[in-house]
């Protein structure tokens, strides 16, 4: 093939390999050549694994040309968030202080993945210990967001929605607490999920918060990630999503989403957005959810990111915490010296949101929300407070969710679905259907 490889798809590689056009040692050649060229300047992958990648490449090419795939991800090239456990391969979870962590033991969710035949090209940065939504890494590099020098790709997933934003790899895993995978999807324009939370093992992940953590894909098509989330899941993707997918969906809109400041470009965004569905057959109406007040409960969620990060730290490097940046050190300290009246009040919310998603999701099958209220900014600028006021509701709850680039003129907006806890074939069916929502 004569077309620059790293601009496939994972859809595209999979007709490409089966009619012979081109084989996975190629497209890893090429992709391993735009890291080179690349990311000195956007500082995505932290640990780049060239050796094993071309090794895993010759044998999905092998498999391709005995026509004996593993399945549709076979030969695909993806990367992980460097707090997913590698055999071998340093996993620092962004920190000075685990620079020399080499795990023993494959995390679970890239057991599967490597089972499917994917080509892990290597390690991806993030916002230290995934306690931030910039990836302004004072170890690993200021991460850039590709489309627009000097601004952010968001976080903590920063370096996952990079590298995919500027085909560095086709696919990348990344992790979400407060929004932090599909934060980066939003501001680098790309789609990203997470799954219902209890679906995912999260073993072999450093944690940030086990009540809020889950782990996702990134992909620049829908039909993309559903595939990896399909594989993930342990389920069978089906036939491909039409366009009535859309018809006669219940989709609900919460009336608190107004309460946060939007830029002028994410408002008409979620104003076309709804249009959009409307002009496709859907039914929009306005649901409850009578304890969510989107700034309060955001706070309820970073405190219990701070306190239970805290935990995990201080039983890993000691009370002080030594090796983490003054930064984290103050926001973990901060966490765990909250008393329990603190504490006991953010699980609280955090439980009692739980406790009406069946009620929200009764007479809706999805929920769309804006997924930042702005879109990326200047890293020399104060990182907006109000960043996952809408993302951390899918984490409180529970939740899958699916965040979607919507057009517009400048820097990427973005909106999300949400669906009921364990509705994740609902939003695969939905996200393949997004590749031509817009058409």
């Amino acid at each position: 093939m004569n077309q620059d490889l790293t601009l496939l798809n994972a859809d595209a590689l999979q007709q490409a390999y089966a009619q012979g056009l081109c084989d996975p040692v190629a497209v890893t050649r090429a992709h391993l050549a735009r890291i080179a060229l690349r990311n000195p300047a956007l500082h995505a992958f932290v640990h780049v694994c060239s050796d094993q990648a071309l090794q895993q490449a010759h044998a999905s090419a092998q498999r391709w040309a005995s026509g004996q795939p593993l399945g549709p991800l076979d030969g695909v090239v993806m990367a992980l968030k460097d707090n997913i456990d590698v055999v071998g391969m340093p996993c620092t979870a962004g920190t000075a202080a685990f620079a020399q962590r080499i795990p023993t033991r494959d995390a679970p969710i890239y057991q599967r993945l490597s089972a499917a035949g994917m080509v892990l090209l290597g390690k991806l940065n993030m916002h230290e210990a995934a306690l931030g939504a910039t990836t302004d890494n004072p170890v690993y590099g200021r991460c850039m967001n590709p489309l627009r020098e000097g601004y952010t790709p968001g976080g903590s997933s920063g370096g996952s929605s990079a590298a995919v934003a500027d085909h560095l790899c086709t696919l990348a895993m990344g992790t979400d607490t407060m929004g932090s995978v599909r934060i980066p999807a939003a501001y680098c324009g790309v789609m990203g999920m997470i799954p219902t939370r209890t679906r995912l093992p999260m073993d072999g992940i450093v944690p940030l918060s086990p009540t809020l953590d889950v782990a996702g894909p990134l992909a620049r098509s829908g039909q993309d990630l559903a595939q990896v989330m399909a594989c993930l899941l342990g389920i069978n993707l089906g036939p491909a999503a039409q366009a009535s997918v859309w018809r006669g969906l219940r989709v609900g809109i919460l009336p608190q989403t107004s309460e946060v400041e939007m830029a002028p470009a994410v408002q008409a965004a979620w104003q076309a957005t709804q249009q959009r569905l409307q002009a496709q057959g859907a039914l929009l109406r306005s649901v409850d959810l009578p304890d969510w007040s989107p700034a309060r409960n955001r706070l309820h969620a970073l405190l219990m990111s701070e306190w239970e990060g805290a935990a995990y730290w201080q039983d890993a490097l000691g009370l002080e915490m030594p090796d983490l940046s003054a930064g984290l050190q103050k926001m973990l300290h901060y966490g765990a010296r909250l008393g329990p009246e603190k504490r006991q009040g953010s699980q609280a919310a955090i439980d009692g949101l739980r406790a009406q998603a069946t009620r929200l999701f009764a007479d809706i099958d999805v929920l769309l929300l804006p997924t930042t209220p702005h879109t990326s900014f200047a890293h020399a600028d104060a990182a907006p407070a109000s960043q996952a006021d809408w993302a951390c509701l899918a984490n409180i709850l529970g939740a899958p969710a699916l965040s979607f680039p919507c057009p517009t003129t400048d820097l990427p907006v973005s909106c999300q679905l949400l669906a009921a806890p364990g509705q994740d074939e609902r939003l695969l069916s939905l996200a393949c259907a997004l590749d031509t929502f817009w058409d």
